[in-house]
């Protein structure tokens, strides 16, 4: 047991993979008087800081969903201040998450990203690579339908390759074709916002998720809130449908 703000965990029952929808940026932005960007901007500073303390708390890996497939449908200027800020935070902290044993990966498809944000997100993926305290997946033009035809596509490949065959299709053994086979199902799924839905966000991982929904918006969530959520995921009986 280990008390974070004056709230006790067991550290035995640590989630090893959490997984968070940043829903709120641009409300946040609004109740402030500030313009969406700011609320961006804030944002992904408190993905720094909620991915330091999961890996000081014990956490092995932590999933966000930073852009979906259906954001492409948002105003062009903040696409673009959403990109170049992805670009600027890779290259300019890869050697501090290097630093820190934060090993970073990426979910969803590369193409539709600007050549500067391939690059960037790749080159943070390959200088990382061989970190192993805590796994920081960013879910960047991801979207959990797509995953999952890609998928298909991949295994498509496979069996005319004569490398597969659907005789040995089950849901284990089509995972090695989704984005990150090696990642571990997340135990706990967190949306900020107060909105209650999974708005295509790793769908076939989540099946058996257990889900925590915050009123706060995506900036004013803490690290006492993410301790509050690990709270009620420890106070849960996982039973897997079962």
């Amino acid at each position: 047991m280990k008390k974070y703000f004056g709230i006790t965990l067991d550290k035995k029952r640590i989630p090893a993979h959490i997984a968070i929808i940043l829903d709120g940026n641009r409300r946040w932005a609004r109740k402030k008087g500030f313009p969406p960007m700011e609320g961006h901007r804030r944002g992904m500073e408190n993905v720094e800081r909620i991915v330091k303390f999961s890996k000081e708390i014990g956490i092995k890996a932590i999933s966000v969903y930073a852009f979906s497939t259906e954001n492409w449908e948002r105003a062009k200027d903040e696409i673009k201040f959403i990109m170049d800020m992805v670009d600027r935070y890779f290259n300019k902290n890869y050697k501090k998450l290097k630093e820190q044993g934060i090993r970073i990966i990426h979910s969803g498809r590369m193409r539709n990203l600007t050549s500067s944000t391939r690059r960037a997100i790749r080159f943070a993926v390959k200088e990382t690579k061989m970190n192993y305290d805590i796994i920081f997946n960013i879910c960047f033009n991801y979207g959990g339908q797509q995953e999952i035809i890609d998928g298909i596509k991949k295994m498509n490949v496979a069996i005319k390759k004569k490398k597969f065959s659907l005789a040995r299709l089950n849901e284990k053994t089509f995972k090695q074709f989704m984005y990150n086979p090696e990642l571990p199902d997340p135990d706990l799924v967190i949306r900020t916002s107060g909105e209650v839905r999974t708005s295509n966000f790793l769908l076939w991982e989540s099946a058996y998720s257990e889900w925590y929904f915050s009123p706060l918006n995506w900036p004013d969530f803490k690290e006492k809130d993410l301790v509050l959520a690990i709270k009620e995921y420890q106070s849960r009986e996982r039973r897997w449908g079962k």
